[in-house]
């Protein structure tokens, strides 16, 4: 069944003959943007940085404290490195693990228990700002969805608490 043929499904199963993938979390719309990797998954033959160099820079950064995502952009922009996985047969988590030098709570977890804090600090300051309120409501939904997700994975130990502070500020 093409789209023109469906004029009498619902609307959200028409968004997705159309092509656009899952609505996102807390709204209900349906984005489109996304960034492309490069379309090859073999190392291109400009790459001129070797696997030990890659490594060993990785280590190096991640020992700095540098985040795994900046990590990332430092071998993309200053080394030329497209993509970690094919020049080292392992992604940039295993290479951090081997090395132990992973975080301890994974980045994505880790800015949004960060955002959480910057509305807690701007909601101690406004009081009544009932949007932020709800915003932080929204980004404690998705820490508990994603921790317990992490849980499963083990990647978190199974006693991480995150604490909410919704409940303090009704």
């Amino acid at each position: 069944m093409t789209f023109w043929q469906a004029t009498f499904i619902s609307p959200t199963l028409r968004t997705r003959l159309k092509g656009y993938g899952m609505a996102r979390i807390h709204s209900h719309r349906h984005g489109k943007s996304h960034q492309t990797r490069p379309p090859s998954r073999s190392v291109p033959n400009w790459v001129s940085t070797n696997p030990d160099e890659a490594k060993t820079v990785v280590l190096k950064l991640a020992k700095e404290g540098v985040t795994p995502s900046r990590i990332g952009q430092t071998l993309r922009d200053d080394y030329g490195v497209p993509l970690l996985k094919p020049l080292l047969g392992k992604s940039l988590g295993r290479v951090l693990a081997d090395g132990k030098v992973a975080p301890k709570v994974p980045q994505d977890l880790q800015d949004l228990i960060e955002r959480a804090q910057r509305v807690q600090k701007h909601l101690q300051a406004h009081k009544s700002d009932r949007k932020n309120v709800h915003s932080l409501e929204l980004v404690e939904a998705k820490i508990y969805r994603l921790s317990k997700y992490y849980k499963e994975k083990g990647v978190l130990p199974s006693d991480f608490k995150y604490t909410a502070v919704v409940a303090q500020l009704a």
